[in-house]
């Protein structure tokens, strides 16, 4: 990189406010409420192109996405760099499910060259460290940017992919910018067990909670600050009308199922929770055209429905509901279980549900049984949840089991958050 680049740079840290950086652009316009038509919220991508990308100026840059990162009228942010001379785009990143997003969970597009713009792919999934970093280097790029959507879990692959990628970046000598979204499922709070880092894996690289409460950004600066043993050269491109309380439906932006199995926001709504059951011998819906809002196995019949509403837990009610998987668990197979139909999304806490479901399925089901290779001690970070339900604890019981841990990364959280 140049001497004058250096100097831009230095400039610009300068600029920075709490690990964000100072783009100028014109004022966002007066919000037209949901659905009519125009985006409330301007991404951080909007944000970087209407600025002339002058933060990449000079730099070979290449981008960790996928079909998520769009722009508010939908065209996908490679398709725009590569069409703009103001920045030297010259490869791409794909993490879980691929660039362009033809590949279910667990698997990847490869390497190979984008028929679209002729860029190179590069398979970033299930890559880390000095691996990871090689193919940065091979790449040629100065700058790598990060701009996927995110689900709100921990277990949500695309934020470790995040946090790979700094790594890698970090060792590589590279610098890293990463290009704001909202956390569809809002960042009023953070929610359920944190990871105990002994149960490490690629869906949790470190102790955050369940349900984290936070936008990439957000997670970004939270990795390098505690996280990461080297730090990298780290830029952040903040949203502009973006309020912590907000669900995705209020920003005005179009949704893109961030994989094949979350097509819709109230998908995500319930995934921090539902998603548990991965973890155990039942359908979380994968097949079903209502993934994680629809959960059961051969065998059930309205008793776990019965025992879910009589926690009434707060803000859903449980439909019993049969459905036949076309792939996955029980597929053409008739299972019978519970549909969630969340009737208010404000009071509704998607983790003790969770549990909840978890709690009543083993005392309604006798066939009930965790995954053998104890998956769910990796979606809940330990093996607490496991332990407790197998001693007959209740929901009660398991959801107070994390308080203290909870406390403790709710105040980490807060040193970097960037919304009010």
């Amino acid at each position: 990189m140049s001497p004058m680049r250096r100097s831009e740079l230095s400039r610009r840290s300068l600029l920075a406010a709490g690990g964000a950086l100072a783009v100028t652009a014109a004022p966002a316009a007066a919000d037209p409420g949901p659905g009519r038509g125009h985006a409330r919220v301007r991404t951080g991508f909007d944000r970087l192109a209407a600025d002339g990308y002058a933060a990449l100026a000079g730099d070979r840059v290449g981008v960790v996405t996928n079909p998520t990162g769009i722009t508010a009228d939908a065209r996908h942010l490679v398709d725009v760099m590569h069409a703009d001379g103001r920045v030297d785009l010259v490869a791409v990143f794909g993490p879980e499910h691929g660039f362009r997003g033809t590949a279910q969970a667990g698997g990847s597009e490869g390497r190979y060259d984008d028929p679209a713009t002729g860029l190179p792919v590069y398979d970033t999934y299930l890559k880390s460290g000095r691996a990871l970093a090689d193919v940065f280097t091979a790449s040629g790029v100065d700058t790598v940017v990060f701009d996927i959507q995110d689900a709100g879990a921990r277990f949500y692959t695309y934020i470790w992919t995040l946090y790979d990628c700094m790594v890698a970046a970090e060792l590589a000598g590279k610098r890293f910018v990463v290009l704001d979204r909202p956390n569809p499922v809002s960042g009023r709070a953070a929610l359920g067990p944190v990871l105990e880092r002994e149960f490490a894996t690629f869906v949790g690289r470190e102790p955050i909670a369940q349900a984290h409460g936070m936008t990439v950004a957000e997670l970004a600066l939270l990795f390098n600050a505690a996280f990461l043993e080297r730090p990298v050269e780290l830029e952040t491109v903040r949203m502009t009308g973006w309020r912590r309380a907000d669900f995705f439906d209020a920003t005005g932006l179009p949704w893109v199922p961030p994989s094949p199995n979350m097509p819709t926001p109230e998908t995500a709504l319930v995934y921090s929770g539902t998603c548990l059951f991965e973890g155990t011998n039942l359908s979380e819906g994968r097949g079903t055209t209502r993934p994680f809002e629809l959960l059961g196995a051969e065998g059930i019949d309205h008793r776990w429905a019965e025992a879910a509403n009589a926690l009434e837990l707060p803000g859903v009610r449980f439909r019993e509901a049969y459905f036949a998987p076309v792939f996955s668990k029980f597929q053409g197979r008739t299972a019978g279980g519970v549909q969630l139909h969340v009737h208010d999304r404000e009071a509704f806490d998607p983790v003790r549900t969770g549990i909840g479901l978890l709690v009543t399925a083993r005392r309604s089901w006798s066939g009930f049984a965790w995954r053998p290779d104890h998956w769910i001690d990796r979606l809940t970070g330990s093996t607490r949840v496991r332990t407790l339900i197998d001693a007959g604890a209740g929901t009660d019981e398991v959801t107070g089991s994390w308080t203290e841990d909870l406390a403790a990364f709710r105040a980490l959280r807060r040193e970097h958050l960037l919304y009010r």
